[in-house]
């Protein structure tokens, strides 16, 4: 019985290139939260980034599923998971969590609440056009 490598190099390559362009696009989509120097317009829109990352992986599972691995590695682990950012979420909320302790639990409740909707409605959408359009989107 052979077994299969651990690290396999052209997954390793999608997964990294992808990760290069979602945290340029994430960088890109928060300059005019940045612009403002209002560290709530950055929370907001780290908020607004994951909520949307979490509807578009919901959409890459059901599109790509395990039929296109290496795309799924490439779209939904590299470009989603460094477009998205958790840490900077785990961040903002321990910080807030000194200033304003009720707000940080209600801002961590309604991400992770948030981005679990996004999920599944990028999840009920993309089977939706795959009912509409057939197996071949």
């Amino acid at each position: 019985m052979t077994r299969s490598p651990l690290v396999r190099p052209r997954m390793l390559a999608a997964v990294m290139a992808g990760g290069a362009v979602g945290v340029a696009f994430r960088e890109l989509a928060l300059l005019p939260a940045t612009a403002i120097e209002e560290p709530s317009a950055v929370t907001l829109a780290t908020l607004v980034i994951n909520v949307a990352g979490s509807f578009l992986l919901g959409v890459v599972v059901v599109t790509l599923g395990d039929r296109h691995p290496v795309w799924r590695g490439f779209v939904g682990t590299g470009m989603l998971g460094g477009f998205t950012t958790y840490s900077a979420f785990a961040v903002q909320s321990a910080v807030a969590v000194s200033t304003a302790p009720v707000l940080a639990a209600a801002l961590a409740l309604v991400a992770v609440s948030l981005g679990l909707v996004a999920a599944f409605a990028g999840i009920w959408a993309a089977r939706g056009i795959r009912r509409a359009f057939g197996r071949a989107v």
